[in-house]
């Protein structure tokens, strides 16, 4: 079965509604502690009550010497321990005799966490990688010979979704042991350099320079070993969409999920872990050892507070603006070109077949005889009657006839003239009629 992802909204409602929480005070955290000692030492899978009292008044004597009232305080803890579900009754005989109880799974947890430091390593990473492979190699040649539904189910889907998935949750949880072992390395840097200015240099770079060592080893092994983890996934999903299998292709996609993940971590984590080594060697070598009695540092502590002399102030002149002897004029920017918006296709009209260069000629010819002289006055004759948009293209049309038909008079300078309103054209002078040579 293909797992849904779940709603957020609900998840929250229901633990509200459930009214779910946590309180556990150090004598409570250390019973149960003892309690998880206790049965890995003894091999015990549950306690009788009275265990439960003679653990409780131990631990009450080692943390408070002659408390009073222990057999009421450990009735208490037991029953509140319960209620958090971080013990459960596992006998059904109720109220008729005295039970037996277990750790549960959140108590497990929650002792692990403080009691265990399970931090990745090279070897701890090596090993459960190899034996990652190992179990998908195997499981990619089930998947090859499965032909129905139940080997699927048995041979493929089922070790996906128990043996590979606590193997990738191996390395997830010590992968969280890693990040807490990290905190605490910064957080004893952080301590050293308090401590010891200047005698805490060599611890500093030390745990600095291991640290990045084993996250870098850490990340080659992913890095080589998550691409061999995800091509044998990607072939038993293939298998899988082959034979029709859902609850197999699930699985693989959740493991592949996890793996993609496993890899982004150790990317991530290196990288945090690059800035921090950086900021720290910054830090010593820009002050602690240009300053390593840390005489300058409390000098500038106590002139900033004030205590030894004036304090510091900033103070800022205004520079006055530069003078320009002209008055300046903005500048203007032009109106941007526009080009009037007209219909690109016009609806068809009738008009006389003919050659209309030869046309266009002939007008020519003819406002010349009637001696017009100036090229200005004939542009301005020939497109006075045309529509406006079509009055440029005419007066081009016109300068190259008259060049041909009049000899225009050569002058050092040629003013602009305008025609009509919209059009401004070079003035030509024109001379007799005729072919230029």
């Amino acid at each position: 079965m293909l797992e849904t992802p779940q709603d957020p909204n609900r998840v929250l409602a229901a633990l509200a509604k459930r009214g779910l929480s946590l309180e556990l005070s150090t004598l409570d955290l250390c019973f149960i502690a003892a309690l998880h000692v206790r049965a890995n030492g003894e091999v015990l899978a549950s306690f009788p009550e009275s265990e439960l009292l003679r653990a409780f008044e131990d631990v009450a004597a080692t943390l408070s010497p002659g408390a009073e009232n222990l057999r009421r305080r450990a009735t208490l803890a037991i029953q509140r321990l319960r209620d958090q579900h971080l013990l459960s009754r596992v006998d059904g005989a109720g109220v008729l005799r005295s039970g037996e109880y277990s750790l549960t799974r959140l108590a497990t947890g929650i002792v692990e966490f403080f009691l265990q430091e399970e931090a990745l390593t090279r070897e701890s990473l090596t090993l459960l990688t190899r034996t990652l492979l190992a179990s998908l190699s195997a499981l990619r040649e089930a998947a090859s010979n499965a032909r129905t539904s139940e080997a699927w189910h048995t041979d493929v889907a089922a070790p996906l979704s128990v043996t590979v998935l606590d193997l990738v949750a191996g390395i997830e949880r010590r992968q969280r042991g890693l990040d807490v072992q990290q905190e605490e390395f910064q957080r004893e840097i952080a301590s050293l350099l308090n401590s010891d200015w200047f005698g805490a240099v060599d611890r500093c770079q030390t745990l600095l320079e291991s640290t990045a060592r084993t996250l870098r080893e850490l990340n080659e092994i992913l890095l080589r070993d998550t691409h061999d983890l995800s091509a044998n996934l990607q072939e038993i999903q293939e298998l899988a969409v082959r034979a029709g299998s859902e609850e197999a292709e699930g699985a693989c996609r959740r493991v592949a999920d996890q793996v993609d993940r496993i890899a982004a971590w150790g990317s991530s984590r290196q990288h945090a872990w690059s800035e921090y080594y950086q900021y720290v060697h910054h830090f010593l070598r820009d002050v602690v050892r240009l300053d390593p009695t840390r005489a300058l540092t409390q000098r500038l502590r106590d002139q900033l507070s004030g205590r030894r002399g004036q304090r510091f102030a900033l103070t800022v002149t205004q520079s006055p603006p530069m003078r320009v002897p002209r008055d300046v004029k903005p500048v203007v920017a032009p109106p941007p070109v526009k080009r009037p918006r007209a219909e690109r296709e016009r609806p068809p009209e009738p008009s006389e077949a003919g050659d209309a260069e030869a046309a266009l000629s002939e007008r020519i010819r003819e406002e010349l005889a009637q001696g017009v002289t100036d090229l200005s006055d004939l542009t301005e004759r020939i497109t006075r009657d045309l529509p406006r948009e079509e009055r440029f293209a005419v007066a081009g049309r016109v300068v190259p006839i008259v060049a041909k038909l009049a000899r225009p008079s050569v002058l050092r300078e040629r003013p602009w003239v305008e025609t009509g309103e919209d059009l401004v054209i070079e003035e030509w002078t024109l001379g007799r009629t005729g072919e230029q040579s």
